[in-house]
């Protein structure tokens, strides 16, 4: 079992070059606690996502830390020119030390997708279109490539990624069947459901590796994302929990509320904390309570990654840094060590 962190960097009251260098410091202590990876969510016109360029704030994490993984989950394909997206990825890699992780997808919300002027409906071809640039982009010297919204004839590719023939990618699943690809291409995957459903993606993930006669030492990850507070007290916990995530379910729902559109059952939230860490997509407690249901949901889920939102809302530095070095000291150590299946 390894652990990372997953960011929306979403609004939390603070002035934004606040916020910025305080999720800076965030990354310096993830990478000081020994943490897997620190992955930034690309969320456009909405508060959830005020660092909507991610390449940005990882080149600078990038230079803040020495360890620590980094990378995008995910970038939105359909709104980057694949080229140009490429030549970003081996920036990063190189300035990173080779410690880009790459997300990619064609973007969770049409809302956000359409405020470029992009057609959501044509978002799925589109990603499929440039992803396959991209890929080839990062493998070769030069691309050709014929399709219905990209086209190149011997266009140069220039730079190349420190990771060959590219960064480990990852991709965000909602259902068992995307698992097919995703061990076929060998993709880490990651997932908000609850633990219960969270075990069909991970047993079909087992299943498709071992058809390819896969090392099941060296399955990719298979990661849960959960809400994560730890404090001194259970009761300690919640509290904090409930406040900030009053201010990230408001950041979360801002521009699906705008625009008059329910939220997606796919990716809805409760409303309020309490209903989350019922769900189980929310964990607060003391270190000893956070241990005892990351233990349980890895159970039940069959993960072997856990990402923990360990800054979001209006928590302060000093709760996220406290929770994080709780989490360190006593829940990462034995859950590390022991087997996952």
């Amino acid at each position: 079992m390894q652990f990372g962190v997953f960011d929306h960097m979403d609004a939390s009251g603070e002035p934004l070059a606040e916020l910025f260098e305080n999720r800076l410091k965030l990354a310096e202590a993830y990478d000081r606690i020994g943490l897997h990876a620190l992955h930034i969510a690309e969320h456009h016109s909405t508060p959830l996502g005020m660092s909507p360029s991610p390449s940005v704030f990882l080149a600078l994490a990038a230079q803040r830390t020495k360890r620590l993984r980094l990378g995008p989950l995910v970038y939105t394909l359909p709104l980057y020119h694949p080229l140009r997206l490429a030549e970003e990825i081996c920036t990063l890699d190189q300035l990173s030390g080779g410690r880009l992780e790459l997300g990619v997808g064609r973007g969770v919300s049409p809302l956000e997708i359409a405020s470029f002027g992009v057609d959501p409906a044509k978002s799925q071809a589109m990603y499929l279109e440039a992803y396959q640039v991209v890929m080839k982009a990062l493998a070769s010297r030069s691309v050709s490539f014929r399709g219905e919204y990209y086209t190149f004839d011997d266009a140069p590719v220039i730079l190349e990624p420190v990771q060959k023939p590219h960064p480990p990618l990852w991709y965000g699943v909602f259902n068992a069947e995307s698992t097919e690809w995703a061990a076929r291409a060998g993709v880490n995957v990651v997932t908000n459901l609850p633990a219960a459903a969270v075990r069909a993606i991970t047993d079909r993930y087992r299943a498709e590796w071992a058809k390819l006669d896969g090392d099941p030492k060296r399955i990719p990850f298979m990661g849960m994302n959960r809400h994560i507070v730890v404090a001194e007290t259970d009761r300690e916990a919640m509290e904090i929990g409930r406040r900030a995530y009053r201010r990230w379910f408001a950041n979360f729902s801002s521009l699906w509320r705008r625009r008059k559109v329910p939220l997606p059952k796919n990716i809805a939230y409760s409303e309020d904390f309490d209903g989350i860490v019922k769900s189980g997509q929310a964990i607060a407690g003391s270190p000893q309570t956070v241990h005892g249901a990351i233990a349980r949901q890895a159970a039940e889920s069959g993960v072997n990654y856990v990402l923990a939102r360990l800054a979001f809302g209006d928590l302060t530095l000093e709760e996220s840094l406290n929770s994080a070095n709780l989490f360190a000291r006593g829940v990462m150590p034995e859950l590390a060590a022991a087997p996952v299946s």
